[in-house]
């Protein structure tokens, strides 16, 4: 085994993907440093089993098991007069749930809190990455004045990363369906124990033609909920959030009493605009040497199979075991590019088979065919 393999690994953003790279990294004796804007995430992630191989390889399973809620696996369909048109419950004994549901803000808080000391530094907002003339290297340039020079560089940044554009001339793609997140207190909620009841114990989508809503439980009580429709202009909704929750109520005339209600409860300081965004299916680009992605900067999808954060941290996992496999058997800087643009191609053929079934259940959003068509394509699923 070699001892000289020590790689400059730099990690932009600091997502669920970004913290599992660098603690499987460093479980294995190898540095990585992750620069985060200092972001914070509070939507939710459930993990299938590729999801909680990474949480295994990055040591933090059994606190994920400790935080994570087997209940939370519950699953309504509606229309929008409230009619139950599938439900899911997981069994009283579920031991071993397939999907655990986990809020966001908790892996990302469990994810950090076994982060080496220093591994991951706040406040370094990315500016720009320019090749070193010669080498395979690259000089990053963060907005508080600080620079560094890495041998390689993973764009974990997100949907609008930053780092994509140095491999990918592909962009963005708005899929025709705006609208917001917003959330009810605990307090509402436990002021509201019907609507809670009416959700379940994990998450309830409401569907009627290209208008779709969902409200889902969070660990300690609060109720997120995201309305999309559709809409040509992906920032049609009002940023003034005293104007958004009626603009948005509007959409929503002739639905049930109690989802409409969902929406005037939400607190009115934290309505946030959610325009839906894609890369295309099968995204891939010409490796180049010192620069990968990894989650949504790499294979953005869409909410509508619920496999993004799967994706993102189970591409994570793959990409530290090539680069672990490289200095298990003694490689270097050259094996690591190799391995690097190896990973790019086994995991962009996984994303791809993920962002086709997310795309499908888009479709089925935009074209109309309500929450009957979604329920059947859950059955499916659930085989």
């Amino acid at each position: 085994m070699s001892t000289t393999f020590s790689p400059r690994i730099a990690i932009i953003g600091g997502g669920p993907a970004g913290l599992v790279l660098v603690n499987v990294l460093a479980r294995n004796n190898i540095a990585a440093t992750l620069y985060e804007r200092d972001a914070e995430f509070s939507s939710r992630a459930h993990l299938g089993e590729t999801g909680q191989a990474a949480m295994k390889g990055a040591g933090v399973w059994e606190t994920f098991q400790k935080n994570s809620r087997p209940e939370g696996e519950e699953t309504k369909m509606l229309d929008k007069d409230g009619n139950v048109v599938y439900h899911h419950v997981p069994p009283p004994d579920n031991t071993s749930p397939s999907r655990p549901e986990i809020d966001r803000s908790m892996l990302r808080k469990i994810l950090l809190d076994a982060a080496p000391a220093g591994s991951v530094k706040f406040g370094h907002a990315f500016v720009s990455a320019t090749p070193v003339t010669g080498t395979a290297q690259w000089e990053l340039v963060f907005a508080n004045g600080h620079k560094t020079v890495v041998d390689l560089v993973v764009g974990a940044d997100g949907a609008h990363s930053r780092i994509r554009p140095l491999v990918s001339d592909v962009r963005i793609r708005y899929v025709g369906l705006t609208g917001v997140e917003v959330s009810m207190s605990p307090d509402v909620g436990a002021a509201h124990k019907e609507l809670l009841a009416r959700i379940g114990s994990g998450s309830a989508y409401a569907l009627d033609g290209p208008k779709f809503l969902a409200a889902q439980i969070n660990g300690d009580g609060r109720v997120r909920m995201y309305a999309w429709f559709h809409s040509d202009d992906p920032d049609v909704v009002p940023s003034d959030p005293a104007a958004a929750i009626p603009f948005i109520l509007s959409h929503y005339e002739g639905w049930a009493p109690w989802m409409r209600q969902l929406i005037e409860l939400a607190d009115p300081q934290a309505v946030y605009r959610r325009p839906l965004y894609m890369l295309p299916v099968g995204h891939s680009w010409t490796h180049r040497a010192g620069v990968t992605l990894v989650g949504d900067a790499m294979n953005l999808m869409t909410p509508f199979a619920g496999q993004g954060a799967n994706i993102a941290v189970w591409a994570a996992l793959q990409l530290a075991l090539k680069i672990i496999g490289v200095r298990e058997s003694g490689g270097g800087l050259q094996e690591m590019d190799a391995a690097v643009a190896a990973y790019e191609q086994e995991a962009g053929k996984r994303a791809k088979e993920e962002a086709f079934v997310t795309e499908v259940n888009m479709n089925r959003v935009l074209n109309g065919e309500g929450a009957q068509g979604m329920a059947e394509a859950l059955r499916l699923i659930e085989g």
